[in-house]
């Protein structure tokens, strides 16, 4: 530790403990440089960071002088001893090519350069929302439009954004069972939900008349049952939207990895009536660490999504976003899942 910290500690202790009193004159720095023992510079810093704090006060040709600070006394209980958590010694996600994504980090960070430090706009950065929306018409054949599409922090962060966008006056209809997150943000957004029991091909259609005013689902083998749900339930889905003028929002986590063959069809893909809010991460295709996903919104929302978070900034780091976004277009994404899926088969 810096000398001239230690000595900033001592009087600074001297004066919180009383030993020093309010308004009284220190002394000079040659002074308390012989006393301590220190050099006059080590302690015109030790002075200089006291007075930056606002313990102490100079008075032209008077000196430092003690300020008035008031200390709020506790009986300090426990001890300094400090019991730190247990590090994990290692964890490789199954199958991820970790030399892959490490050469697409060094890759990135050569090229961008001062890119990575830039403020990100507020929907999420341009390379990136490029990429999603090209990786997504030629895997999974969606037009999803860039502007349209949203970075957001995880699955959670994207929920409370569509409540942001849609309403908390709203009713929520989601699956029963279901992920056990998604009735805890719309709770912790101060929303109603209305649970949906499950069938074996997805909600049971006589629920689709209970009173709700959104329909939160995942299609793709839904947790925890497992069950994905049929074409013609899908379509049951979206008439249901279009006849109430209401919005289905699409939580397609896991899709990736249907196992047949290409990727069923997402309800966003089937829509003709803008009425379905897209979901997705990479938390199950890539790994639980990368705490990244997006939202596409339909063209009729995005004027309200700029008046309730317009002024919000992207919560995903713009290095995460750049690194990516070149995973992505350099067609590493498609084919780690590919891999991940033959082996599944197997």
């Amino acid at each position: 530790m810096k000398k001239y910290y230690n000595l900033y500690n001592e009087i600074k202790n001297k004066i919180l403990s009383g030993q020093y009193k309010a308004e009284e004159k220190l002394p000079s720095k040659r002074v308390m440089a012989d006393r301590s023992g220190y050099s006059i510079i080590t302690v015109q810093k030790a002075y200089e960071m006291l007075e930056d704090e606002g313990y102490i006060i100079p008075k032209e040709r008077k000196g430092y002088f003690v300020c008035e600070i008031d200390v709020i006394k506790t009986e300090k209980t426990g001890s300094n001893h400090i019991e730190y958590l247990n590090e994990p010694s290692d964890f490789k996600t199954p199958d991820f090519e970790y030399s892959v994504w490490f050469k697409t980090v060094r890759k990135v960070i050569s090229e961008k350069g001062n890119l990575l430090f830039a403020k990100a706009p507020g929907k999420g950065c341009e390379v990136l929302r490029n990429a999603i929306a090209d990786y997504l018409l030629r895997y999974r054949g969606m037009v999803a439009p860039p502007q349209r599409i949203i970075i957001g922090s995880g699955a959670e962060q994207l929920y409370e954004t569509a409540v942001k966008v849609l309403g908390r006056d709203k009713i929520y209809g989601i699956e029963d069972p279901c992920y056990e997150q998604i009735p805890s943000v719309y709770n912790g957004m101060g929303v109603k939900i209305c649970p949906l029991k499950m069938g074996n091909d997805g909600i049971k259609s006589e629920m689709l008349s209970s009173e709700f005013d959104v329909l939160h689902v995942t299609p793709f083998q839904s947790y925890p049952t497992g069950v994905t749900t049929s074409a013609s339930k899908r379509w049951k889905y979206l008439k249901w939207a279009n006849k109430k003028r209401s919005y289905i929002i699409e939580d397609d986590f896991n899709s990736e990895f249907f196992i047949p063959g290409h990727p069923i069809d997402s309800l966003y893909a089937l829509d003709t009536n803008q009425s379905v809010i897209y979901i997705n991460t990479f938390s199950k295709s890539l790994s639980p660490a990368m705490r990244m996903g997006y939202m596409i919104l339909p063209e009729i929302l995005m004027e309200k999504y700029e008046q309730v978070m317009g002024n919000f900034s992207c919560s995903v780091p713009v290095m995460d976003q750049y690194i990516l976004a070149e995973f992505i277009s350099s067609g590493n994404f498609e084919r780690h899942l590919n891999r991940m899926r033959r082996q599944m088969k197997r």
